[in-house]
């Protein structure tokens, strides 16, 4: 883990501790979002060019409706250089949150999109497996052919077709005529 990481789980169990954990999560996803997609925002919060005091003034003036903590955040990675860290800060809040509410992030990888059906069904499947709420992100990748590939937790299922047919060739070539 590294020091980034740090900054998020402190960040969560400042949340925690102040009982403000939706908000901070919201302003977190709000302050992520924006700077995901401005990245001359981020190099100008981060090059040494620019005073401590100007890039607070700025910080405040762009994140100015978020609650403070998400806002003093952003203002110690600046100090420190380092805004362009904020995807690992930010993903170690989430973490820390997903651990606290006992949710799981599937990555449910299909041909073609899975139907709303399809999704709650596999949801209650996996909650019934990990004893946690099941969130299910469909990727459609059609090289599998067919079949579902799930990720998770460190854990990758494969069910594929593309996977069973690789198998079955791999048979094919061990077997002596």
């Amino acid at each position: 883990m590294t020091a980034y990481n740090e900054y998020g789980n402190a960040l969560f169990m400042l949340a925690k501790e102040e009982d403000s954990i939706e908000s901070v999560l919201s302003d977190s996803k709000i302050a992520a979002a924006i700077l995901e997609d401005n990245s001359e925002y981020i190099k100008l919060l981060d090059t040494p060019a620019v005073s401590n005091e100007e890039k607070i003034r700025l910080i405040d003036e762009a994140f100015g409706t978020l609650g403070y903590s998400v806002i003093n955040l952003l203002k110690i990675l600046a100090q420190k250089k380092a805004v362009y860290k904020f995807r690992e800060v930010f993903a170690a809040f989430f973490k820390a949150y997903d651990e606290e509410m006992g949710i799981e992030r599937v990555e449910a990888v299909t041909a073609v999109p899975m139907s709303e059906e399809q999704i709650k069904k596999m949801s209650d499947k996996l909650a019934a497996v990990t004893c946690k709420k099941i969130i299910i992100k469909n990727t459609v990748s059609p090289e599998i052919l067919g079949g579902v590939k799930l990720r998770y937790s460190g854990i990758q299922l494969d069910g594929s077709v593309k996977s069973r047919l690789d198998a079955f060739a791999e048979n094919l070539k061990n077997i002596v005529v």
